[in-house]
């Protein structure tokens, strides 16, 4: 069986390569935000919930860390992470999932020039799940789509995959938003502004996929020329009813929205210098515009922040971006859970409120 490329794979529309994910219609490799429909979404949710429950308690933890104690992890983060990476180790630790890591190639056998193909493939003769993190776009979709036609397949979860995808962060953000407005409606009926580098966001860029599944939604993207969404996101986003609002007016935006999701420059893509040509104060929250907010508004942000969200604003009550880091471990063991088939042991314990 002949291979494709990793541009030949690529090019394959978004429709036909979801399926290659599943396993008997159920999730086995997460790629991308496309493949969470709000009913999987809820789901997740739902088991998030009772490890969180569960987890502030000895007998708690003691049963969360049997439920796949017989199972092991490669963390496999060639990109510098913090957040992600610490946030996959806990969880891992929180459902008793055995880990190994390689964070810098320079220690490993591609030092020796192996390839990141075969390395991984070894990685699969050792662990019962590979999480990934690399700079190039489309790579961890390939290697999972690779692993499938060579016989080695484990499931591949895309910790953050270049400018394109971060979806288990889009959906720890989607979470905090599901439990911020459970008195509120929730999700559906909200405004949304969007703050940032739009156009190289990956986190960003995944949070609107995943938006995308609720009703009567508007998103306020402010963002300065040149870094506003990319077009492929915006046909979607029309496509699914979304009322976009584009501007470069963060003050004029901030009385109108429900939720405000801050972003930093992603500088470490630039070409040329480029976002040295932005003025940062006018796409920044300060303690003085952040009043201009709704009281019920809230405030997040993937981290990590630069001068984009004051540090005086965390103890405003409208933060809620370190509910949303402690948020990560319990959406990404309630992952782990689910594709291992382990989420229906647990019992159903209703949420509350608090983010």
């Amino acid at each position: 069986m002949s291979l494709l490329t990793i541009d030949e794979y690529l090019r394959q529309p978004v429709a036909e390569r979801l399926p290659y994910y599943q396993r008997e219609g159920r999730l086995y490799h997460v790629m991308m935000s496309q493949q969470f429909p709000r009913p999987l979404m809820e789901e997740i949710f739902g088991v998030a919930n009772t490890l969180k429950a569960m987890s502030h308690d000895y007998e708690g933890l003691e049963f969360l860390s049997r439920l796949l104690r017989h199972k092991r992890a490669m963390l496999y983060f060639t990109q510098p992470s913090t957040r992600t990476f610490l946030s996959f180790l806990t969880a891992c630790q929180l459902v008793g999932i055995t880990t190994g890591e390689v964070q810098d190639p320079a220690l490993s056998s591609e030092y020796k020039g192996e390839s990141q193909e075969d390395a991984i493939r070894v990685f699969s003769s050792y662990f019962d799940l590979v999480i990934m993190r690399d700079p190039k776009p489309g790579f961890c979709e390939y290697i999972a789509y690779r692993q499938d036609r060579t016989g080695f397949s484990v499931p591949i979860l895309n910790g953050g995959s270049g400018k394109d995808q971060h979806p288990t962060q889009a959906l720890l953000d989607l979470y905090t938003m599901h439990r911020s407005f459970q008195r509120m409606g929730g999700i559906s009926g909200k405004r949304y502004a969007f703050v940032g580098d739009l156009q190289r966001g990956r986190a960003v860029r995944s949070v609107m996929y995943l938006l995308a599944n609720y009703e009567d939604l508007d998103f306020y993207a402010v963002a300065p020329k040149g870094f506003q969404i990319s077009p492929d996101l915006q046909l979607h986003l029309e496509e699914r009813g979304v009322r976009l609002h584009f501007t470069d007016q963060l003050n004029e935006v901030l009385p109108e929205v429900d939720c405000i999701y801050m972003t930093r420059v992603q500088d470490e893509y630039d070409l040329s210098g480029e976002s040295g040509k932005i003025d940062l104060a006018n796409f920044s929250l300060t303690e003085e515009n952040v009043n201009l907010l709704p009281e019920h508004a809230i405030i997040l942000h993937p981290l990590p922040r630069r001068q984009e969200i004051s540090s005086g604003i965390d103890a405003n009550p409208r933060a809620m971006y370190w509910s949303q880091l402690r948020n990560g471990v319990y959406i990404r063991a309630a992952l782990l859970l689910y594709i291992f088939g382990k989420n229906e042991q647990l019992p159903i314990i209703q949420e509350k409120s608090n983010p």
